[in-house]
């Protein structure tokens, strides 16, 4: 995923103003900075939820506006910090919706499996070293 020259402009305030970034395939990415930096307004960009004004969200070689949702949503999500229902999910129900684009919700043995590998894997890399 990288975005080129991205812009975004909300009548004459300007939001973000060309930037230029490539986040690491099989990363977890944070974006830290205060309050009306940009950082939501970058994500809705690339999520699809927000337009932008000018340049490029690109991923794997192909603007994000040019994936059929169905697939895009299989390749790409976003958790964002917090969210405007209040609901109380455990870690395995929160995963889980990343199985809904290939589930519909209708969660099969298979993708239990998936969710069991990323719990445990997340778990393995937030673990500290000891030696």
């Amino acid at each position: 995923m990288n975005v080129e020259n991205l812009s975004k402009k909300y009548d004459d305030k300007i939001v973000l103003d060309g930037i230029t970034l490539e986040f690491p395939q099989k990363a977890v990415i944070s974006l830290i900075g205060p309050n009306g930096a940009g950082k939501s307004t970058l994500m809705g960009i690339i999520s699809r939820l927000l337009e932008r004004t000018g340049g490029a969200a690109m991923f794997d070689g192909k603007d994000v506006r040019d994936w059929k949702s169905s697939e895009l949503a299989k390749r790409l999500s976003i958790l964002t910090q917090s969210h405007n229902v209040q609901m109380k999910l455990t870690v395995r129900e929160l995963v889980a919706f990343g199985r809904f684009p290939y589930s519909a919700g209708h969660l099969t043995a298979e993708d239990k499996a998936i969710i069991d590998r990323a719990i445990h894997g997340a778990y393995r890399l937030a673990r500290p070293l000891h030696r």
